[in-house]
């Protein structure tokens, strides 16, 4: 119990430093994205949620989208769309323009409203590459241009051509595209701590008590077997006795012997 108060403490811990992160990072003013990442690297932790700008062409025909995504509202899935934005050097920054709904078929391509046309300055938060530790799993088979999980590498690979590490959470766009667009990713909360903490205290008290009820319950036991199985002086239910200490008046009559009986042996003997 004492180990998972020390987990749950760890816990909150990394909360409270992600918070801090989080915050920091998103009052920092934009750098450009090649300052933080690069083909085959990501950003080091440090430099997750920095705001990063990047101008380039979008090639929507590389575009794909991730799947099992909620919405803003918490509620909603749908798919995230990332759309790779090819700069002047040939490089490209996977961009994850927002959310939209699932169709009724989920093996077909979603309906994804079009970035942007020519060349474009986007805004966003700098996110690392998404791996199976953060909770979703890969799977295989899936239909064409859906993917589980961003990963820059990957992406390189079935491109062919240079991805830098990461992925940039769109925030805004120069010049502002008209029309619908996928619903923007909120940033992320830094805000809560969560109750890690208070379960660290209860797990502590937990650990705590039982010692203490092992002593309360060892010492009334011993108590109990001091005392014998009835009365406090230990010799069973002991003699009847009124409220002075004086026998009971029934006690007092049967220690009188009877009276002899007059009978025919009486009357004989006169």
């Amino acid at each position: 119990m004492v180990r998972l108060g020390f987990w749950q403490l760890h816990r909150h811990e990394d909360r409270v430093a992600r918070n801090e992160l989080i915050a920091e990072s998103l009052a920092t003013p934009a750098v450009p994205v090649d300052e933080l990442t690069a083909p085959g690297r990501g950003p080091d932790d440090d430099d997750r949620y920095r705001t990063v700008r990047a101008t380039g062409v979008y090639a929507t025909d590389d575009e794909v989208v991730v799947r099992q995504r909620t919405a803003a509202d918490g509620r909603s899935i749908g798919y995230h769309v990332i759309t790779p934005l090819v700069r002047e050097d040939g490089t490209a920054v996977l961009v994850n323009r927002g959310w939209v709904p699932t169709g009724e078929d989920l093996t077909e391509f979603p309906e994804v409203p079009a970035p942007p046309s020519g060349e474009v300055t986007v805004t966003g938060r700098l996110m690392a590459d998404e791996s199976e530790g953060s909770g979703v799993r890969d799977r295989e088979g899936l239909p064409p241009r859906q993917v589980m999980l961003i990963d820059s590498e990957r992406m390189a690979k079935e491109w062919g051509r240079p991805v830098l590490g990461g992925y940039v959470a769109l925030e805004e766009t120069s010049p502002r595209p008209s029309g619908e667009q996928p619903e923007l990713v909120p940033e992320p909360d830094h805000s809560g701590i969560g109750a890690h903490l208070a379960y660290a205290f209860q797990w502590w008290l937990f650990a705590a008590a039982v010692p203490v009820g092992w002593v309360v319950l060892v010492r009334r036991e011993r108590r109990e077997r001091t005392a014998g199985p009835t009365g406090t002086d230990g010799s069973g239910a002991g003699d009847a006795r009124d409220e002075e200490g004086r026998p009971s008046v029934e006690e007092d009559r049967s220690a009188v012997p009877a009276a002899p009986t007059a009978g025919r042996e009486g009357r004989a003997a006169d």
